[in-house]
C-alpha cells in the first residue's frame, strides 16, 4: 500500500537559525545581516538620537515661525489701525469739503454777477481736480505724492483754492448797495477773508442772526486753514460772536443743575467711536431707573463747557452714521446737502425750565397746549405749569403707587383731561384732570407685576401696556376692561409705539427682539432680532421708519418694509428713551451717558446735542415740535425750547 524503501524527508531547520544560515550559505542563497542584542540597542539608540535631533530642529523652526507670526500679526494690527485712521480721516475731510461747498453756495449770491460766475467756475474746476493733478501740484512744492486715501482731504483745500481767481480783486458793489472791501484770497484763508467780510456787511444788512451765520463760517474756514486742527478749548470766537440765545453753559460742570448744550460740531470731534469693551452689563429698565441717580460720570466729562451755535451746526467729522445693506455690509452715510437745512429742521435747543421733582424722573409728558408738564418719579406724578416762568414748585401731585415704586410711563390724552399712569405695580391708574382737584376715576389691573411703557391708539379708545412678563395688554378705556393680550416676548416688554393709522403696533423687549403686531387681526406680523436688549423705540409719524434704542448704545433706524437700515453711533452707553418729532423729519434719543441727541430722519445726521449732569431716562416732544422735555437721574426734568 505504501511505497517501499523511500528515504525519510529531512528535518527543516527553523527560519533564522544558524543551521538555516549555514544551509543557505552552502546552497549559495544570500545571507541576512546578523545582529546581536547590543548591536540592535545601539542601532535603536542611533535612530532615537537622530529623531531627537530632528525634533529639536523642527522645534526651533516652529518657534521661529511662531515669532514671525507674532511679528506679522503685530504689523497687521498696526497697518489695520493706520488704515482705519486714514479711512476716518478721509471721511472727516469729505465732510469738511461738503461743508465748505455749502458755505460757498450760501455766500455766492452776495457777490456781484460777474464775480459769481468766476467763483462758480473756479469751484467747478476745483471739483474736477484729478489725483494726478494733485500729485503734480504737490510735486512742484517738493512734497511726496499723496496716498489715494487722502484725496478727499486735499480736495477740500482745492475747493478753497478755487477762489484764487479773486486774488487782489476789488469786489463789486453789494446787492444792497454796501461796498465790498478788497479781498486777498488764497488757499484756506480765502474763505476766512470772504466770509469774514461778508459777515460784517450782512450783520448790518440782515441783522444779528445772519451775522452769527457768517461768523461761524469764518470760524470754520479758519479751522480749515489751521490744518483742520479743531480745538475744543476754543469758545467760539470773540464775545461779539456770542449771545444769550446761543450760549447755554454752566460754569460748574459738577453742579446738579449743570446742563451743557452744544452743536453737533463739538460732538466728539477728532475722537473715534467709543470702545464697546466698557459697555455696561445688560440690565432691565427698572434697575437703570433705580440706580440712575448714582450713575457713573460720562466718559467725556473732560469736555469744557461748549458754545451752542444758534445758526450753523457742524456734524461730527468721524463716521458715526452707517448704512447697513441687506447682506450686512456697512458703509458710512454721505449726508445730503439739506441734512441740517430746510423748514422743520431745528438748529439747536435752548434750556428754558428746570423742574426739580425731588426723585429720579423715569417718565415725562407735555400737554398739547404746551402749558403743563407731567413728571413721574417714585410713587407719584407731579404737574407743572411752565407758562409761569418763575414757578419753582409743582402745581399738583398725583399719588399713584406705593412710595418706593417708580412711575415708568404716563400718557396724556389729547384733550388734556385724562392721564394714564403705569409703573412698578400691576395696576394702571386713570386720572380725571378736569375736576378742580385731580382724582382717580378708574384702575386697570393685570397679572403682570409691572408696566414698563404705555401707548394710546389714535382714536383714544384703546390703551396698550408693555408688561414685565413680556405680554402686551390691550385695554378698552371706555369700559375699563381688558380686551386681549399679545404674547411673544420671552422677557419684559420695555417700549412701544403705534402707527398713525392705528393698524400696527411696535414693541421692543429685553429678549433682544422688536415685534410688529396687526391690531385688526390680532397677530404678530414681523420680528427683528438684535444682539442687544431693546430699551426704547419710536415709529416715524410720516414715513415707514422705526428708530430703536439699545442697551449696546446703538440707535438703529429700520425701514419697516425693506431690508434697509441705518446704525448710529454717538451715544456712549444705554439708549434709554427715544421720540420722533410730529413732523417726522427728526427725532431725539437720550441715554445713560447724560446725552440728548437730535437726529435727522432717517439717516441720522446729528442736528444738535445737549449734555446733562446725569442719566437722561425719559423724553417727550410737544405736538407742535416746539418743546422737548427730559427726565433725568439727578431728580429733575428739563424743558428745552427748540430753535429753528
Amino acid at each position: 500500500m505504501f511505497p517501499q524503501n523511500r528515504p525519510p524527508a529531512p528535518l527543516q531547520p527553523p527560519p533564522g537559525s544558524s543551521a538555516s544560515a549555514a544551509a543557505a550559505a552552502a546552497s549559495g542563497a544570500p545571507q541576512a545581516l546578523k545582529l546581536t542584542y547590543p548591536e540592535t540597542l545601539d542601532r535603536i539608540k542611533e535612530e532615537f538620537q537622530f529623531l531627537q535631533t530632528q525634533y529639536h530642529s523642527l522645534k526651533m523652526e516652529c518657534e521661529k515661525l511662531a515669532t514671525e507670526k507674532t511679528e506679522i500679526q503685530r504689523h497687521y494690527v498696526m497697518y489695520y489701525e493706520m488704515s482705519y485712521g486714514l479711512n476716518i480721516e478721509m471721511h472727516k475731510q469729505t465732510e469738511i469739503a461738503k461743508r465748505l461747498n455749502v458755505i460757498c453756495a450760501q455766500l455766492i449770491p452776495f457777490l456781484s454777477q460777474e464775480h459769481q460766475q468766476q467763483v462758480v467756475q473756479a469751484m467747478e474746476r476745483a471739483k474736477q481736480v484729478t489725483m494726478g493733478e494733485l500729485n503734480a501740484s504737490i510735486g512742484v512744492r517738493g512734497l511726496p505724492p499723496l496716498p489715494h486715501t487722502l484725496q478727499a482731504q486735499h480736495l477740500s483745500q482745492h475747493v478753497a483754492q478755487g477762489l484764487q481767481g479773486l486774488h487782489s480783486m476789488q469786489m463789486g458793489p453789494h446787492p444792497g448797495g454796501l461796498p465790498h472791501p478788497g479781498l486777498a484770497l488764497g488757499g484756506g484763508s480765502s474763505l476766512l477773508a470772504l466770509s469774514g467780510a461778508l459777515g460784517a456787511q450782512l450783520a448790518a444788512k440782515e441783522g444779528h442772526e445772519r451775522a452769527h451765520l457768517e461768523a461761524a463760517a469764518a470760524a470754520a474756514a479758519a479751522e480749515h486753514h489751521r490744518g483742520m486742527g479743531l480745538d475744543r478749548d476754543r469758545r467760539g470766537g470773540s464775545d461779539a460772536d456770542k449771545s444769550d440765545d446761543n450760549l447755554v453753559v454752566d460754569e460748574d460742570p459738577s453742579s446738579p443743575r449743570s446742563v451743557h448744550s452744544y452743536s453737533s460740531r463739538e460732538n466728539g470731534l477728532d475722537k473715534l467711536p467709543p470702545s464697546r469693551k466698557d459697555a455696561p452689563p445688560q440690565a432691565s429698565p427698572a434697575s437703570l431707573a433705580s440706580s440712575s441717580s448714582q450713575a457713573s460720570p460720562s466718559r467725556s466729562k473732560d469736555r469744557e463747557p461748549l458754545v451752542c451755535s444758534a445758526s450753523v451746526h457742524y456734524m461730527p467729522l468721524f463716521a458715526y452714521s452707517f448704512h447697513v445693506s441687506a447682506d450686512g455690509q456697512m458703509q458710512p452715510v454721505p449726508f445730503p446737502p439739506d441734512a441740517l437745512l430746510g423748514p422743520g429742521i431745528p438748529r439747536h435747543a435752548r434750556q428754558i425750565h428746570t423742574l426739580n421733582h425731588g426723585e429720579v424722573v423715569c417718565a415725562v409728558t407735555i400737554s398739547t397746549s404746551t402749558r403743563h408738564v407731567y413728571t413721574g418719579g417714585k410713587g407719584c406724578v407731579k404737574v407743572w405749569d411752565i407758562s409761569q416762568p418763575g414757578s419753582k414748585s409743582a402745581m399738583a401731585q398725583l399719588d399713584c403707587l406705593n412710595r418706593d415704586n417708580y412711575i415708568r410711563s404716563c400718557k396724556l390724552l389729547p384733550d388734556g383731561r385724562t392721564l394714564i399712569v403705569g409703573g412698578e405695580a400691576s395696576t394702571l391708574s386713570i386720572w380725571d384732570l378736569a375736576t378742580p382737584t385731580p382724582r382717580i376715576k378708574a384702575e386697570l389691573t393685570s397679572s403682570a407685576p409691572a408696566c414698563y411703557a404705555l401707548a394710546i391708539s389714535p382714536d383714544n379708545k384703546v390703551c396698550f401696556s408693555c408688561c414685565s412678563d413680556g405680554n402686551i395688554v390691550v385695554w378698552d378705556l371706555h369700559n375699563q376692561t381688558l380686551v386681549r393680550q399679545f404674547q411673544g416676548h420671552t422677557d419684559g416688554a420695555s417700549c412701544i409705539d403705534i402707527s398713525n393709522d392705528g393698524t400696527k403696533l411696535w414693541t421692543g423687549g429685553l429678549d433682544n427682539t422688536v415685534r410688529c403686531w396687526d391690531l385688526r387681526e390680532g397677530r404678530q406680523l414681523q420680528q427683528h432680532d438684535f444682539t442687544s436688549q431693546i430699551f426704547s423705540l419710536g415709529y416715524c409719524p410720516t414715513g415707514e421708519w422705526l428708530a430703536v434704542g439699545m442697551e449696546s448704545s446703538n440707535v438703529e433706524v429700520l425701514h419697516v418694509s425693506k431690508p434697509d437700515k441705518y446704525q448710529l453711533h454717538l451715544h456712549e452707553s444705554c439708549v434709554l428713551s427715544l421720540k420722533f418729532a410730529y413732523c417726522g423729519k427728526w427725532f431725539v434719543s437720550t441715554g445713560k451717558d447724560n446725552l440728548l441727541n437730535a437726529w435727522r430722519t432717517p439717516y441720522g445726521s446729528s442736528i444738535f446735542q445737549s449734555k446733562e449732569s446725569s442719566s437722561v431716562l425719559s423724553c417727550d416732544i410737544s405736538p407742535d415740535d416746539q418743546f422737548i422735555v427730559t427726565g433725568s437721574g439727578d431728580k429733575k426734568a428739563t424743558v428745552y425750547e427748540v430753535i429753528y
